[in-house]
């Protein structure tokens, strides 16, 4: 009888313990769940004061927390190379912008960046109105790598189904949104074929199909027409018109320039991480030019056009920029008193990858 009282009172010690354990543990839980409450509450107030003070530096009206993107200073470095240096940049809810530079500029990094996958070293941004890499901004965002991958034994159906669950989307909506994606990726009747069947130009579909689910107000589209033929860049140039139309925000990162041209409404370039410029499209194709091909090697004609505006020759043609319709004559004239023959004239607009090489040339020179 003595060893079974001792051993009850070594089994109500134990339990004792393991109540005090207990309750450590949930006083423990509970003082994680107000710790991570008092981390929501200032981020949301870190929000709001970025949201705040990005207002005041903007000078205007319409506040930072209604931009579909607002950045404000974003710099990032891989070791000794910088990627973005003080990036700042605003886009306005169901603004189509063309994000355009050469290679290494720092447009798949921003992208990245703005999708949460990257981190910025400093700077602040908000996204949809939140922080960058916030869950409640991430949910409205359908991305498109320039590089992705999907499972070649799956099927384009069930891709498409894992990642409506990922978005989270209803259950009961699932297969209907499937079905939606699939018709305006152009794969309506390519949802039970594997994807490792699919040609490279329909896994880019599938990639944008994936980034339509469930109507992201923000589209960040990274090389979307690379692997595309004409028909499937016309589509998806009619899929941008189509969100523009429904109020969706895009960021089209392109080496396109037609594309890009034909698309977009604003465009920004990047430069060595730098801001580059930052304008309408009108304002960048606004620009009057002169095509004028002779019979012979443009070169010699250069100097003599001067006085007119900005002259580039190449083989035999001489390219004249800003300059007047009304001064045509007066162009052809001093050519042809230079002792040039001239074959034809074309007015004309310069095109967004002219205007692109010219503002790049300039850079280029700048930090030589």
């Amino acid at each position: 009888m003595v060893a079974n009282g001792r051993r009850a009172q070594r089994v109500t010690a134990i339990g004792s313990r393991a109540r005090t354990d207990a309750a450590r543990t949930d006083a423990a839980r509970n003082d994680a769940a107000r710790n991570d409450a008092a981390r929501t509450d200032a981020a949301r107030t870190d929000a709001a004061d970025a949201a705040g003070s990005g207002a005041a530096r903007s000078n205007g009206n319409l506040g930072v927390a209604r931009d579909a993107v607002w950045c404000s200073r974003l710099s990032k470095s891989y070791g000794q190379r910088a990627a973005l240096r003080s990036v700042s940049l605003r886009i306005a809810p169901g603004e189509v912008v063309g994000l355009l530079g050469p290679n290494g500029a720092g447009k798949s990094t921003l992208v990245k960046m703005l999708v949460g996958l990257v981190r910025p070293d400093s700077g602040e941004a908000l996204v949809l109105g939140a922080p960058l890499g916030r869950p409640e901004a991430r949910r409205d965002i359908g991305y498109l790598p320039e590089l992705f991958r999907y499972q070649p034994w799956l099927s384009v159906a069930e891709v498409l189904g894992l990642h409506a669950r990922l978005c989270p989307l209803p259950a009961a909506d699932r297969a209907g949104e499937v079905r939606r994606v699939l018709a305006r990726a152009g794969l309506a009747d390519r949802g039970p074929y594997r994807v490792g069947s699919l040609s490279k130009g329909l896994q880019q579909r599938l990639g944008l199909a994936v980034a339509l689910l469930g109507k992201p107000s923000l589209l960040l589209l990274d090389e979307p027409t690379s692997a595309l033929d004409p028909t499937g860049r016309a589509d998806v140039r009619a899929l941008i018109d189509e969100c523009r139309a429904e109020g969706t925000t895009v960021l089209l990162n392109s080496h396109m320039l037609s594309e890009v041209e034909r698309s977009c409404d604003r465009v920004i370039v990047l430069d060595r991480g730098r801001v580059l410029a930052d304008g309408p499209l009108g304002a960048w194709l606004d620009h009057d030019m002169l095509r004028v091909r002779l019979d012979s090697d443009a070169a010699p004609f250069v100097t003599c056009l001067a006085r007119f505006g900005a002259v580039s020759a190449h083989a035999r043609e001489l390219t004249v920029a800003s300059v007047a319709m009304s001064m045509v004559p007066d162009v052809v004239a001093t050519l042809v008193g230079a002792g040039a023959r001239v074959v034809s004239v074309e007015p004309g607009q310069v095109s967004l990858e002219e205007r692109l090489l010219e503002l790049l040339a300039r850079s280029n020179e700048e930090h030589r």
